[in-house]
């Protein structure tokens, strides 16, 4: 396993996608996004205008990470957490769900939602970590596998980007939002 700390957060950019897309098809070969996806994400994550949040972790040169999050109103939508096999158990998960934490309190969201295949658990107890709790499943959500999905939400406080389980990494270095 990586020590996270050789691991840097920043923004996603456009010459991210391709690498971004290697790792999305290894790590869900059936459910992977297209490059159009993040195409239309990045483009909703420029300006002042600015709905999105997109980070990648890298390491040495290599992608070893990425999260996105979609806002809308005072609700904040967590589109996704991936890391690279050999980055499970470094505590990168949690450096990016921080980042998106903060960008939700940046947007003024007043919740967070996401939803995570209910066969992972790793990842469900994260969330919980981070003050993240079951509110219901939404069936069928992943396909063409056909897993089905729990939802799960945070309620956000506004004083405090930090999360519940005390994480308190530097902030990622680019554009501000809200």
């Amino acid at each position: 396993m990586t020590a996270t700390s050789a691991v840097v957060l920043r923004e996603m950019r456009w010459w991210d996608i391709e690498p971004v897309l290697e790792l999305e098809h290894e790590l869900f070969p059936e459910d992977a996004w297209s490059a159009g996806m993040f195409w239309s994400e990045l483009a909703h994550a420029r300006g002042p205008a600015a709905t999105r949040r997109y980070v990648v972790a890298e390491e040495a040169g290599r992608l070893v990470g990425y999260a996105g999050l979609a806002a809308a109103g005072d609700l904040a939508d967590v589109q996704t957490i991936a890391a690279a096999r050999d980055q499970w158990g470094t505590g990168l998960g949690a450096r990016l769900l921080t980042e998106l934490l903060r960008a939700a309190t940046a947007f003024e969201c007043a919740e967070v939602l996401l939803e995570v295949r209910v066969d992972n658990v790793r990842a469900q107890k994260l969330y919980a970590r981070f003050g993240f709790e079951p509110i219901g499943f939404r069936r069928g959500y992943y396909q063409p596998g056909n897993v089905d999905a729990l939802v799960m939400r945070r309620l956000s406080d506004p004083a405090s980007s930090v999360p519940v389980d005390g994480s308190a990494d530097e902030p990622v270095q680019g554009e501000t939002h809200g």
